[in-house]
């Protein structure tokens, strides 16, 4: 099992515009939501469709890339790692948060979800 990776694979609808940051370094940041949505069906025959956001950061490159083509409401294939990590807010508490650090990015046709 030594070749199983930390490796996530989404294919939704951003939420929002990317933020995106120029760092001082010069590095490029992209913070952007994605939804992702399962359709089914109840016992009773109800159709309903279970949505989930995911947060994610793309560096350089591939922050570039979301910047120039991505925006609220297209449709996009990403693909990275999950990363956990905390920080204390402004009001000195510990937070969590779980994301998704994003190497590449597959662009869809913005007319339609993806076939």
């Amino acid at each position: 099992m030594t070749s199983i990776k930390n490796r996530v694979q989404l294919i939704g609808t951003l939420g929002k515009d990317p933020e995106i940051k120029e760092l001082e370094s010069g590095k490029k940041l992209a913070r952007f939501v994605m939804a992702t949505n399962e359709n089914y069906r109840t016992s009773d025959g109800e159709k309903m469709t279970d949505t989930q956001w995911h947060d994610l950061v793309a560096w350089d490159g591939v922050a570039g890339i979301i910047e120039k083509y991505l925006k609220k409401g297209h449709h996009a294939g990403v693909e990275g790692k999950l990363v956990n990590r905390s920080y204390t807010d402004k009001e000195g508490v510990k937070q969590y948060k779980t994301e998704v650090v994003v190497n590449e990015v597959m662009l869809f046709p913005q007319n339609g979800n993806p076939s």
